[in-house]
């Protein structure tokens, strides 16, 4: 979901962009393709520091190419769209999308992909396969807005870790849980309380800036959330000038532990350009690369500036574990944070970024690096569309 929902409304009008007669089987004719270069041609960014880890292993991916599909398209009679999380699958070639509709449009669900990553570039475009529902314990389908799913994660198990981010303005709390591959839950991983909205709006995540990201290791052992920004006890929202103290949740998936919490800042948003404008910046996903290093994507959105994601490699090592603090100190005295180094800014990339939330490996390409694919929530609005964008790592 968008941070600016003034600049970006999520469902307004979303019933008129539901073109049910449009089949989407196969994407590749329906959908923008553009190459930028072999794999081979070094056309990313070079990466600046900021805070650096003491070890920085990850270079700035170079962009391959873009698949753009237009809002309002259907895929077996469900509102396609909203995708705010992406995970793959090795074993079937498939990656896990999931939509952040609040089974509003349609029931809560992710969909099944394939891209053809072989040659570096998804020469035939996004193919959507399948959609799955999502049902709860009791084998339901979620009820309208009780629900509101932001990532997706595959584990050893075979199984999917996802979070929502609730409805703070409702009183419901955000989740983890896990699904399986036929989207049945089948567990719940524990949430501390302190994260639970309070009635009178104290304590607890902030509305829509709750569990937005999460992403597994590649041993698929460890599983990492985090709030998008700060609790309401915690700190401040991210501004222009001023940094917010989001958390990490670091889980043991064996046995559905959670091992640790951590402090995030989120960086400042970028300042507006248009007179009286908004801004606002926010943690949307996180990719593991090792048990203590990973990559994070921000995204921010700015009146007059547009969208401005960008992408960190952060170091979880030193940090101070917060597991069991209610509240952060001011200031975060006695309080280490996770280190943070910035990998890419994607305005840098010369083309026009929608609102980017998920990001995941994809395979190794041909010549050895891994491949990268972000992708956007549209927001289910006719102004937007879902852009996937791939890189080599």
């Amino acid at each position: 979901m968008s941070l600016v929902s003034a600049q970006h409304s999520r469902r307004s009008g979303a019933a008129s962009l539901r073109k049910r007669g449009a089949a989407l089987g196969l994407l590749a004719s329906a959908c923008a393709l553009t190459l930028l270069g072999d794999p081979g041609t070094a056309s990313a960014a070079r990466a600046q520091a900021t805070a650096a880890p003491a070890a920085a292993a990850v270079s700035a991916p170079q962009l391959l190419g873009q698949v753009t599909l237009p809002s309002g398209t259907s895929f077996q009679e469900t509102a396609f769209g909203g995708l705010s999380g992406i995970t793959y699958d090795a074993a079937r070639g498939v990656y896990y999308a999931i939509s952040d509709d609040r089974s509003q449009l349609d029931a809560a669900r992710f969909y099944t992909l394939r891209i053809d990553l072989a040659n570096g570039v998804p020469r035939a475009g996004v193919q959507v396969v399948a959609t799955t529902v999502l049902r709860n314990a009791r084998g339901r389908t979620f009820a309208a807005n009780d629900v509101d799913p932001e990532s997706i994660a595959l584990t050893g198990r075979r199984t999917l870790v996802i979070s929502s981010e609730g409805d703070a303005s409702r009183g419901i709390a955000p989740f983890v849980r896990e699904f399986d591959l036929r989207g049945a839950q089948v567990a719940t991983l524990p949430v501390p309380g302190h994260y639970r909205p309070a009635a009178d709006r104290t304590t607890g995540v902030r509305n829509n800036l709750a569990f937005e990201s999460g992403g597994t290791t590649e041993d698929r052992t460890t599983y990492v959330t985090g709030t998008e920004n700060a609790l309401v006890q915690d700190g401040r929202t991210a501004t222009t000038t001023t940094r917010s103290p989001a958390r990490l949740l670091r889980y043991r998936l064996s046995d559905r532990r959670l091992l640790g919490e951590l402090v995030y800042e989120v960086e400042p948003a970028k300042q507006p350009t248009r007179a009286g404008g908004s801004a606002g910046n926010g943690l949307a996903d996180l990719l593991p690369l090792s048990s203590t290093r990973l990559l994070a994507l921000e995204r921010g959105y700015s009146s007059g500036v547009g969208n401005t994601p960008r992408l960190y490699e952060v170091d979880l090592a030193g940090a101070t574990n917060v597991r069991g603090r209610r509240a952060l100190p001011a200031d975060l005295a006695g309080v280490t944070p996770v280190s943070k180094r910035l990998v890419l800014d994607l305005a840098t990339l010369g083309i026009t970024l929608d609102n980017l939330e998920g990001l995941t490996f994809g395979p190794r390409l041909a010549d050895g690096r891994r491949s990268l694919v972000l992708v956007s929530d549209d927001n289910f609005s006719a102004t937007q569309q879902t852009q996937f964008l791939f890189f080599a790592l």
